[in-house]
């Protein structure tokens, strides 16, 4: 099996010419972050964003963010509620545990694993959260009555009540989040290359950022803290692979500096599609084990992060590499040796 590792049957080397492809990929780009956009601020296209500003209390600002909580399916940490604390010495079903939470109240319902603390507390831990209801109080007890059910030995450890006023400010923290990962990515781009490649790089995180909050937005998939931490992981992953092609560019803009930016550009990617295609893959093949496997609870993070690295990888070939076309760059203020003759390139 002299064929074997079958990553032998990868091209080494490839002639794609993106930059060919650019035009149609930006209209693409830009319709698809449209409809996104409008998603969002019509919750799936199922709202009437004029009615829910006129309706909304408070200054211009805070009624833009009453339109932008009613553009997705929010979860418990966002719209308030009840978390319980489940203690118990022997694991505890998680689906079990909800499935006696959604016969307590009509409610949607979360449970998620957790640590226990402090550490001479029962070995096993999971918090039930759930929409706060008028009659919480008999709801609370009902579970309590239940949880033999779920598992011997189960107790409730704690109830924490979390209130509509502190789920908005987590709202607006998390988007705040966002907006300043994006900025410090801006920064970084800036110092490490020039600005141009910064003005490209964060072109490719909102085009990332928000199509996958329009595919929550659209679908009315549950949206919730952990959505937070994926967008901000796919911030760093999408920022990381376009680093990669930034980094071959300027490279090559130093080493063929009378080649046209174009081919460049092309030349650039091609060199660097095989490493993008191994490490995308492999987080995707990590990513569809954890939506199989990882249950209910993990589900839209994983939904999150697949969408995420799909649209980041298209975005580091199609939208931050592809922008800098647009205003060029100053071959003068790179370094290197004189010009060499240009390698066969796509074409």
């Amino acid at each position: 099996m002299s064929w074997w590792p079958l990553i032998r049957l990868l091209p080494k080397k490839t002639n794609f010419t993106y930059v060919r492809f650019a035009g149609f990929a930006a209209f693409m780009s830009i319709g698809l972050v449209l409809a996104s956009l409008a998603s969002m601020f019509t919750g799936g296209f199922r709202e009437n964003p004029v009615a829910i500003y006129q309706q909304a209390e408070g200054s211009p600002l805070a009624r833009l963010g009453a339109i932008m909580e009613r553009g997705f399916n929010l979860g418990i940490d966002f719209r308030g509620g009840v978390s319980i604390l489940i203690e118990a010495p022997t694991p505890i079903d998680q689906e079990a545990l909800r499935a006696l939470g959604q016969r307590s109240q009509e409610g949607d319902v979360e449970v998620q694993g957790t640590t226990c603390r402090p550490v001479n507390a029962p070995p096993y831990c999971a918090i039930l959260n759930f929409e706060t209801a008028p009659d919480q109080a008999d709801t609370v007890e009902e579970i309590r009555e239940g949880l033999p059910s779920v598992t011997a030995g189960a107790r409730i450890a704690n109830v924490d009540s979390v209130s509509a006023k502190v789920s908005e400010e987590l709202f607006s923290g998390g988007l705040i989040a966002l907006g300043l990962a994006i900025l410090l990515m801006l920064v970084y781009i800036w110092f490490r290359f020039e600005w141009y490649f910064g003005l490209g790089g964060v072109m490719a995180l909102f085009h990332d950022v928000i199509l996958t909050l329009g595919l929550f937005s659209f679908f009315r998939l549950e949206f919730t803290l952990t959505i937070i931490a994926a967008l901000l992981t796919i911030i760093g992953y999408s920022m990381n692979d376009t680093v990669v092609v930034f980094d071959r560019l300027r490279e090559n803009l130093r080493k063929y500096k009378k080649m046209p930016l174009g081919q460049l550009v092309d030349l650039s990617l091609n060199e660097t599609l095989s490493r993008t295609i191994i490490t995308g893959c492999t987080a995707l093949f990590a990513l569809i084990g954890l939506l199989y496997l990882g249950g209910e609870a993990l589900s839209g993070f994983a939904i999150a992060m697949i969408f995420g690295i799909i649209v980041g990888t298209y975005s580091s070939l199609y939208v931050a590499a592809p922008a800098i076309l647009l205003w060029g760059v100053k071959r003068g203020r790179e370094g290197g040796s004189e010009a060499r003759g240009a390698p066969q390139t796509a074409g």
